[in-house]
């Protein structure tokens, strides 16, 4: 704990070099305000694009004065996240945070709470460099965050659990192509959705409903990630489920995205709004109880830790619900499905803050002890 106050000190670590740069932003005010300073001390951390660590002076002056805050909390391109940080990272370890804010007496950081969305941030780099410092974190761990992240990983982890999932080609870029539209037809036919393997928001999908529109939508996707999944397209319902905990971990009541488009795109997300997002979604009990049973079933093969957001794909006459992904740093506004959907049951998102930064602290505890024992 903070030894001005006593205090826990949250590094909040946001922005990141992934293409999600601008959500981090959006979602880090979102966690800032919902932390009462009465029991937390707050630290933004900002990653720049380019991946250098800054201290957010201005994102914390705003939050210390309480008063309101901005949308998206600046990392490093308009001026107010100037302080270079190189010393973070021993500060996070516990020692005293180098090149500390102006007024900060450099107490050491007590949980980091990561919502750097894709990869540098969600892909378990971050997760182990944390593992490294010693420092507990809100999240899944390294393990669960790589393999949730990469599309092909996790639909292998979803097969060996006996999960179903939408049939898909794997591509890896620089591979030869003269086969794959082919492969694809025969596979899968069209439509089918183009994804890079490891990126989130919808950022790099394409749809395609033709051979004329594959060789671009790989092209596209293979920008973001080397990997590329080109899935079937499933006529079905969209519906997701928060998880919490772990051993055991918590559905929450199932939701259902009603895309403004073909797809639940980055747009639809993040910038028209015209998806819908029904909390709960409107299933009968049993269907409600299964996608809950099948979204922790999910996690577990995945081996998260703390929280996700598991998406699925509903054929209500078909094959039932499919396993989409899982998503291991959500959306988390407060408008965004996951705080949502434990808002419907019964958690509100201050109390959901506060329940993520008990497993932090409760999951290193016990690695702590469990370290101790191994020097015996």
């Amino acid at each position: 704990m903070s030894e001005r106050d006593g205090r826990l000190r949250i590094a909040l670590l946001f922005g990141g070099r992934s293409a999600e740069h601008d959500v981090s932003r959006a979602t880090a005010v979102s966690v800032a305000r919902a932390l009462d300073p009465a029991r937390y001390d707050l630290l933004p951390v900002a990653v720049t694009t380019s991946g250098r660590w800054v201290f957010a002076t201005e994102a914390r002056r705003a939050w210390e004065a309480g008063g309101p805050l901005p949308e998206a909390f600046d990392a490093g391109g308009g001026g107010a996240a100037e302080d270079h940080a190189p010393g973070v990272v021993d500060g996070l370890a516990g020692a005293a945070v180098g090149d500390a804010p102006p007024g900060d007496a450099g107490a050491p950081v007590d949980v980091v709470f990561p919502v750097l969305h894709g990869p540098y941030g969600e892909d378990g780099t971050v997760q182990g460099l944390l593992e490294l410092a010693g420092v507990p974190y809100v999240g899944s761990g390294v393990v669960g965050s790589a393999v949730a992240m990469d599309k092909v990983m996790a639909k292998r982890a979803f097969a060996a659990a006996g999960l179903r999932t939408a049939r898909a080609v794997v591509h890896r870029d620089g591979h030869d192509t003269s086969g794959l539209a082919s492969r694809v037809e025969e596979e899968l036919g069209y439509p089918c959705f183009v994804k890079p393997s490891n990126m989130g928001s919808s950022v790099g999908v394409s749809r395609v409903d033709g051979r004329d529109g594959l060789a671009a939508a790989v092209e596209l996707a293979a920008r973001f990630d080397e990997w590329v999944v080109i899935e079937e397209a499933v006529a079905g319902r969209e519906i997701e489920v928060a998880v919490l905990g772990d051993d055991p971990a918590e559905a929450s009541v199932p939701g259902e995205i009603v895309p403004g488009a073909d797809f639940y795109s980055y747009a639809d997300k993040y910038e028209d709004g015209s998806a819908r997002l029904l909390a709960p979604a409107p299933l009968d009990d049993a269907a409600a109880a299964e996608v809950r049973r099948l979204a922790v079933a999910a996690f577990e093969a995945c081996r998260c830790e703390a929280m996700a957001r598991v998406d699925f794909f509903y054929e209500p006459g078909g094959r039932g619900f499919l396993v989409n992904e899982v998503n291991t740093i959500p959306g988390f506004t407060p408008i965004s499905m996951y705080p949502r959907l434990w808002a419907e049951s019964g958690l509100d998102y201050a109390a959901l803050v506060d329940r993520l930064i008990e497993l932090a602290l409760e999951r290193h505890a016990r690695r702590a002890a469990r370290a101790g024992r191994q020097r015996r």
